[in-house]
């Protein structure tokens, strides 16, 4: 079969809005080239090896599987991230914490904290931009730290280092210029659960209480004993949670608050300085 017949075999791939680019991902991968080698070379035979390898991810895309997972690997801001299961998929809407965090802090050399960090996508983002930062990125979840540091070795980022920690529970007496966050904030009963690729994704890297807001207040009532005085906290949060995230952090000593719209204009992180 050649190259532009197996993309055409698999261009109907049910219940996915990105059937195009999940198909010439899946193939690129199977054949060990680029996507636009698939556009270079449409008449090239795929060999049976790789064409067998190309059937099993299709057959797992169609069962629903995020081709991320199938492939082990995310894009993230400018870095190609491992992933697996035991976390979320990093997300382009998630970048926009990282954009705010350049903006906000100068590039002298300062403390970071990354709370949640799944596959370090954050953390190691903003270490990546800012030799002079000491990132420290968390996680309570022992397959999400192994697989953090696993990035954070492959990338070399020296500057960068992953503890387990629920939150703040290993971090007694230490304080950090910058907290930053992407914490679970799905209600219990959301219906997004039930769809699309969030079927795959541990729940509780999701879920935060009746309101999705458990882990939120939990961050922004500890924060200020973490934070230097006008630092800054960062949190991703639901679309329709900007609000009550605003709310909490004006509750707790925070000052200059405000919240920055996504891709899709939604608000999506709101932020706040630590009252000095």
């Amino acid at each position: 079969m050649t190259i532009i017949a197996s993309l055409l075999r698999g261009a109907q791939l049910p219940d996915s809005p990105t059937a195009r680019l999940d198909i010439e991902l899946l193939l690129a991968a199977a054949i060990g080239k680029s996507r636009s080698y698939l556009h270079t070379w449409p008449e090239r035979i795929v060999s049976s090896e790789a064409a067998a390898t190309f059937a099993t991810y299709l057959q797992r895309r169609s069962e629903g599987e995020p081709v991320a997972y199938i492939l082990g690997q995310q894009g993230f801001w400018k870095l190609d991230l491992e992933v697996a299961p035991h976390t979320l998929i990093p997300r382009p809407d998630t970048e926009l914490l990282v954009e705010v965090a350049l903006e906000l802090l100068p590039a002298t050399p300062l403390q970071v904290l990354d709370l949640g960090t799944g596959s370090g996508a954050i953390a190691l983002a903003l270490a990546s931009e800012r030799g002079g930062w000491q990132v420290t990125a968390v996680d309570r979840v022992p397959e999400a730290v192994a697989l953090a540091e696993r990035n954070r070795q492959r990338l070399q980022l020296d500057n960068a280092k992953v503890l387990a920690s629920h939150w703040f529970d290993a971090l007694q007496g230490q304080r950090f210029a910058l907290i930053v966050s992407n914490p679970p904030y799905i209600a219990e009963q959301d219906p997004h659960l039930a769809a699309g690729d969030v079927r795959f994704e541990p729940s509780s890297a999701l879920v935060a209480g009746s309101d999705g807001l458990d882990d939120l207040r939990q961050i922004i009532t500890q924060a200020p004993q973490h934070l230097l005085p006008a630092g800054w906290l960062l949190l991703e949060h639901g679309y329709d949670q900007a609000a009550a995230v605003r709310e909490l952090l004006a509750r707790h000593g925070f000052e200059q608050i405000q919240s920055r719209t996504d891709l899709g204009g939604h608000e999506r992180i709101s932020l706040g300085r630590l009252a000095c």
